[in-house]
């Protein structure tokens, strides 16, 4: 399997494609504003006109869009992928949507002899960029197999979950875990202003203990300055969170601190503030403790 197609190449897509180029398979991408793959070209990547070129294209299709409809339009809509590429193919879902829509697309691309799996990612831009994303992976455990070395180009942790929207289902959780992880740092930098410390001293102290996190090492500055320039955007999680308490709800879990930072997100988004980075739930708290109009 040499020839991989990518049909998304946002803030995440763009550059976990350059990183299965660089990784030596051949790549051909769309994106559905276009021009995106402009500054790719000069690693070799080609662009196609409709995602079903990229599946006539392709051995396998990497997808990373935004949300449930994106992907079920890409995959099966007028000229979707479903439509090019060919039985035996194989789909790798990197967006983050619905386990139970997941299931679904898994189940209507297998009758025409396509494989899928799902394998949305955690990392940020970050580690889109330095292709150390952690990968969480739904499918048979064949497709997923098969999908292993495109993964392995994009990310460093991949863990197989059970079937086709397992993947989503973890990330799901991820999505649960890092709301909680925001709003507590949020708080935290919050209450130390507030209590007349040094923040920045706070958070450099907190990391050598209990406390100490990957948000709080590469967040709290942005919550401490209030200025909160994208990583991964507000809009995106609340996005994310409402599929996480969608999921809850036919569980029967509750979760009420991811339901309190999807309020809070709401509000920043309803305020032009969707597209800063997530850090931006200390935009919230600042102002509700009156450090900010």
């Amino acid at each position: 399997m040499e020839r991989i197609g990518f049909v998304g190449l946002g803030t995440m897509g763009a550059a976990m494609a350059a990183n299965v180029r660089r990784a030596g398979f051949e790549v051909t991408a769309w994106n559905r504003t276009p021009g995106r793959a402009v500054g790719l070209s000069a690693l070799g990547v080609a662009e196609a006109a409709t995602p079903a070129a990229v599946g006539r294209a392709s051995d396998a299709v990497v997808v990373c869009v935004s949300d449930t409809p994106d992907v079920e339009a890409v995959l099966f809509g007028v000229d979707g992928i479903a439509s090019g590429l060919a039985s035996g193919g194989l789909v790798i879902d990197c967006s983050t949507i619905s386990p139970a829509a997941t299931a679904s697309f898994a189940a209507r691309l297998a009758d025409a002899g396509i494989a899928f799996v799902d394998a949305p990612v955690s990392g940020g831009s970050e580690g889109a960029k330095l292709g150390t994303l952690t990968i969480f992976v739904g499918g048979d455990e064949s497709a997923v197999e098969r999908a292993h070395p495109v993964l392995a180009a994009m990310g460093r942790t991949i863990t197989r979950f059970g079937p086709a929207g397992s993947g989503q289902a973890v990330k799901a959780v991820n999505q649960v875990v890092i709301a909680g992880i925001y709003l507590a740092v949020a708080e935290g930098m919050v209450l130390a202003m507030k209590a007349g410390l040094d923040p920045e001293m706070v958070a450099t102290a907190l990391g050598g203990g209990v406390a100490k996190s990957w948000i709080l090492e590469n967040r709290s500055g942005k919550m401490i300055a209030n200025d909160y320039p994208l990583g991964f955007r507000t809009s995106l999680h609340l996005k994310d969170l409402a599929i996480a308490l969608d999921l809850a709800r036919s569980v029967g879990a509750t979760l009420p601190v991811s339901a309190l930072a999807a309020q809070l997100e709401s509000g920043l988004v309803a305020r032009g503030y969707g597209d800063e980075d997530m850090s931006n739930l200390a935009r919230a708290i600042r102002s509700l403790s009156g450090l900010d109009g």
